[in-house]
């Protein structure tokens, strides 16, 4: 049986999460005998981004199919499936013969012969391997907190299964930080295994990396559930609307997207400012230049833009994605909020810079 959590249709704005988590927030004080304890493993050097995804990969929850098998198929006329489509969470290995991943309401399974509702085309759903060539060392400095640097922040850090290597990107930018760290690893994806984790009283913060959508194997929400509040769970921030926040007492939680391009979009929308709060220092300066290129952005929704400077203006790389080449590559990025459309070309926007 499924027992995870699915995402509301209503997301949650991100301004509405972020000033849930920050209320009534007060600065951590420094302490001279802070030290680091995250795991030696989480500041090993990153082959792995090199080549990344190592093989193909879901995108997203869903049944692997192959599209030519699809083809006629809608809710008007189900199409009987020769073979018993697999499920895949995001992040799991494509089976050999399939090339895509639809989502849950596009197969009924429910008959002696699974029926397709919709069509799909090759690759829908799908990291292919190997197309996500990146830069590891500029990769890992797009998450270190700009010029934060704060002897007494404690963070708890647990790893679900599936989230390895989001988990080095964020214990390493938060040690570069001079954070102190404490880190857990979940033994499985299941709530009472994630749940035993969850301790928010000997910390300033709480992350968890990966588990927090909707498949059938993510408890991540449905632990933090039973362990304190959720305030949310689905924002409406592209990339990461799988992400969840919530508090274990004072202590506020945020749950990230076991996926690093998802991840880094909620740690850069969230987890920034929320160390902003917690270390008394004013929110980092941003660099005004017009733009050479117009953003174009769905309403509603929260979008992170990839910037790169270009002479005297910035030049759009990426919107409401993150390409980890495209992140090697950028030199600043950009919130767009959920109710703008996006920018005209020449529109003066304040980016973030990326690194120091």
């Amino acid at each position: 049986m499924n027992t995870a959590q699915r995402l509301p249709i209503s997301l949650t704005p991100l301004d509405v999460a972020l000033a849930a988590l920050l209320r009534d927030l007060k600065p951590v004080a420094t302490r001279k005998d802070a030290r680091s304890g995250a795991p030696p493993w989480a500041f090993d050097a990153m082959p792995e981004l090199k080549a990344w995804p190592p093989h193909d990969v879901a995108s997203a929850d869903g049944w692997t199919l192959r599209a030519s098998d699809l083809v006629g198929a809608s809710s008007f006329t189900p199409l009987p499936l020769v073979r018993q489509p697999a499920w895949a969470e995001a992040g799991d290995s494509i089976p050999e013969g399939c090339d895509c991943v639809v989502d849950e309401d596009s197969i009924d399974p429910t008959g002696p012969i699974a029926q397709a509702l919709s069509e799909a085309i090759p690759g829908q759903g799908i990291r292919r391997k190997g197309g996500e060539i990146a830069d590891a060392g500029r990769i890992v400095g797009a998450w270190r907190p700009s010029s934060l640097r704060h002897a007494g922040l404690q963070v708890r850090v647990v790893n679900v299964p599936g989230g390895a290597i989001t988990a080095k990107l964020v214990a390493r930018g938060l040690r570069e930080a001079g954070i102190e760290i404490t880190f857990a690893e979940a033994a499985a994806r299941d709530a009472a295994s994630v749940s035993g984790l969850l301790d928010g009283g000997g910390c300033d913060l709480l992350i968890t990396i990966g588990g927090s959508g909707a498949g059938r194997t993510d408890a991540t929400v449905i632990a933090l559930a039973g362990r304190g509040e959720v305030i949310a769970h689905g924002l409406a921030l592209q990339p990461g609307r799988t992400a969840a926040v919530g508090r274990i007492g004072r202590t506020p939680v945020i749950a990230l997207p076991g996926a690093p391009d998802q991840a880094l979009a909620v740690w850069w929308a969230l987890v920034l400012p929320l160390l902003d709060r917690l270390s008394g220092r004013q929110t980092p300066p941003t660099v005004a230049l017009p733009l050479a290129r117009k953003i174009a952005s769905s309403v509603g929704i929260a979008e992170i833009v990839l910037l790169e400077r270009q002479a005297d203006s910035w030049m759009p790389l990426a919107t409401g994605d993150l390409p980890l080449a495209a992140i090697a590559r950028a030199d600043a990025w950009l919130l767009v909020p959920g109710g703008s459309e996006g920018y005209a070309v020449g529109t003066q926007v304040n980016a973030y810079m990326l690194r120091e």
